[in-house]
């Protein structure tokens, strides 16, 4: 140890660095301690914000068939954007508030799979008209929470938690309803929905096993430093998915040589498979896009914890991976791909334990886009959110799948007074 520090001590390299931060200790001393000041502050005045809120859970009833594609889904989601309240520098710095955000959950409780809508309480009837307006024939109820009876106790529950990062850029799809062909409303019989396998295996937990999926999400909008400028970009969405389309592009003409032009002949068409991207591209980035954010836990009592189940239901979400992008089990109690492991080598169970309590404790607050219980997110649009999260018709007949009994008629017109 003491040849440890006595070798530090002679580097003339982290001597001559420690002379150098003592002599300027006047500059940069301030810059850091304005710089964390001024990072409490953010912290301190959001803090009072979220405070000051008030949240609702709603839970969406569905009637026995639904014949609606899930382009429905889809303009329901792309009634949510808003990117109103922190407009300016008042009320992003001094009032501390943030654009709105939602959380769109599927969950099985013992095998019953519910969808439900967590947001606050001032956009309650904007969800409901625009849900009514697609899907008439449900029911919409405020409901008590979920997870709240559930606490991090590791000697009475098992829990398997992750959060999923994408495969690849955020403007390369995923695989859509509209690669599904359900789009054009095709026959109940001939229907392929996606979102199938992952209701399946929510509905096939037995009583006393529960999973949980959230897929938070708030409008994107250019939050990006251009590295050269320092202007606000749009590097992770648009600015980015028109990069790589000129890059695509580019490499179709031709390298420049020395002197700088590109030689004669080694210009070339793009082949199917450029092209196809670059539509596909063009296509994601057309719509409107949101951040997001998606969180699965399931849980159960240690004597009925079946980590078998795990596969299925973490292979629900990654059903809507395609060529381009997919998703990836990221952050939580499984590593990143060999996601039916339950234990790291490298890592102790007071690690793995301290995970699932963060990651259930924001799945709880509904947290992903703020410190500090901030996470990784990344940009889906509509179409692909409404993949995700959408009400299946027919073709999805779990018998545990919570739906209104009968539905509702008229009174007659000719009742007696």
């Amino acid at each position: 140890m003491f040849n440890f520090f006595s070798d530090i001590v002679s580097n003339p390299v982290l001597v001559s660095a420690v002379k150098f931060l003592y002599k300027y200790i006047y500059i940069w001393f301030p810059i850091i301690s304005i710089l964390i000041i001024w990072e409490l502050w953010v912290r301190y005045v959001q803090a009072l914000f979220f405070a000051k809120q008030k949240y609702i859970l709603l839970e969406i009833k569905l009637p026995r068939e639904i014949f609606k594609s899930p382009q429905a889904a889809e303009f329901f989601i792309a009634g949510l954007y808003s990117t109103l309240g922190e407009a300016n520098w008042y009320e992003k710095y001094w009032k501390g508030q943030v654009r709105v955000w939602h959380s769109l959950e599927i969950t099985s409780i013992g095998g019953a799979v519910h969808f439900h809508i967590w947001t606050r309480v001032g956009e309650k009837a904007k969800i409901e008209a625009n849900l009514y307006s697609q899907y008439p024939g449900i029911e919409i109820f405020e409901v008590p929470d979920y997870t709240l009876p559930i606490n991090y106790d590791p000697e009475k529950y098992s829990i398997f938690a992750t959060e999923f990062d994408l495969t690849g850029k955020d403007y390369m799809p995923i695989k859509t309803y509209v690669d599904y062909g359900l789009d054009k409303d095709p026959e109940e019989e001939y229907k392929i929905d996606p979102i199938t396998p992952l209701i399946e295996a929510m509905g096939a937990l037995p009583r006393g096993h529960q999973a949980w999926l959230q897929i938070l999400i708030r409008a994107h909008k250019a939050e990006d430093k251009d590295p050269l400028t320092g202007k606000v970009i749009d590097l992770k969405w648009k600015k980015g998915a028109e990069k790589e389309i000129s890059e695509i592009q580019a490499k179709a003409k031709g390298e420049k040589g020395e002197d700088g032009k590109i030689p004669p002949g080694s210009n070339r068409n793009l082949t199917l498979s450029e092209t196809d991207m670059i539509k596909a591209i063009e296509r994601s980035v057309s719509k409107n896009g949101f951040d997001a954010g998606i969180r699965m836990l399931y849980i159960a009592e240690m004597d009925l914890y079946n980590p078998s189940n795990i596969g299925g239901l973490v292979g629900g979400v990654m059903h809507f991976n395609s060529s381009l992008n997919g998703f990836k089990p990221a952050r939580g109690s499984a590593p990143k791909y060999k996601f039916f492991a339950l234990a790291w080598k490298d890592r102790s169970s007071k690690t793995i334990n301290q995970e699932k309590e963060d990651l259930l404790d924001k799945y709880k607050k509904r947290a992903y886009f703020h410190s500090p219980l901030k996470s990784p997110h990344f940009v889906l649009n509509t179409e692909e959110l409404a993949t995700l999260f959408h009400f299946p018709g027919g073709v999805s007949m779990t018998p545990t799948f919570t739906r209104i009994e009968s539905r509702k008629g008229e009174a007659p017109a000719n009742l007696p007074v």
